[in-house]
Order: C-alpha cells, then structure tokens, then sequence
C-alpha cells in the first residue's frame, strides 16, 4: 500500500484546477497537453523513480505540476525505496489516473481521516481511509 497525507492529496488536486483554469485544461498521460472531453480533476499515480501523486492541469512553459511522494517509496531518504515500489507497483514503470470525484466525497464525510491509501492489484485500485 501506498499512503499520502489528504491534506497533500488535496493540494495537488487543488493545483491541477488551477494550473487547468490558467493554462486552458487538463493534461491526460497518453495524449499530453491535449485537452478534450474526457479531461477531468484528479492526479496520477505514478511510478517509476518512486511512487508518487502528481497534478494533472495543463501547465504554461517552464512550470513543474505538483508531486508528492507516498510515505513508503520516496528515493530520497528510503534505502528500500525500489524493493517497495517493485513489490507493490510492479518492475515497470507506469501510470494510473485517480479522478478526484472518486475521493473528495470520502475526504468531506471522514474529518478524523489524515492520510489515503492506495493499494494496486493486477486489476483493480482500491483505496482506504486512514487515521494515525
């Protein structure tokens, strides 16, 4: 499983409606700064050097989206950082898109909740609520 503070998880959906209204939509992974109908609020879960959260609104010249990394696979400062990410993303590199109607609801009605998780199966993305 893959854990990130809400309160980040917020600010990086946050980012990428903001970076989308200034810089005219969303981003999706397979189509890149292409705006279209299926482009919507939420972030990408990515793996590759770590596992990390990152914006999805399209960015102007120059500008980096917002990346937070989990709790359990940040390269810097976690010796085990690739056995965990080989372990639970897989030996590839990939991406997920998580829209951010799937979540927010959750986070509005759980207050006492401070981080998500995120676990990956070989079909499916589940997600809990945590409180620590």
């Amino acid at each position: 499983m893959f854990t990130f503070p809400i309160e980040a998880v917020r600010r990086v959906i946050a980012r990428g409606k903001q970076d989308a209204v200034a810089n005219g939509g969303f981003r999706t992974p397979d189509q890149g700064t292409k705006t279209g109908e299926d482009d919507q609020p939420g972030f990408w879960l990515i793996g590759d050097q770590g596992v990390y959260i990152m914006s999805n609104g399209k960015l102007a010249e120059g500008q980096n989206p917002l990346v937070v990394y989990s709790t359990e696979c940040h390269p810097k400062g976690d010796p085990d950082w690739w056995d965990y990410k080989r372990r639970h993303f897989g030996r590839d590199d990939g991406v997920e898109f998580i829209d951010a109607g799937l979540l927010i609801p959750s986070f509005d009605r759980n207050f006492g909740a401070t981080h998500l998780g995120i676990q990956l199966s070989e079909n499916e993305i589940s997600f809990t609520l945590i409180t620590r």
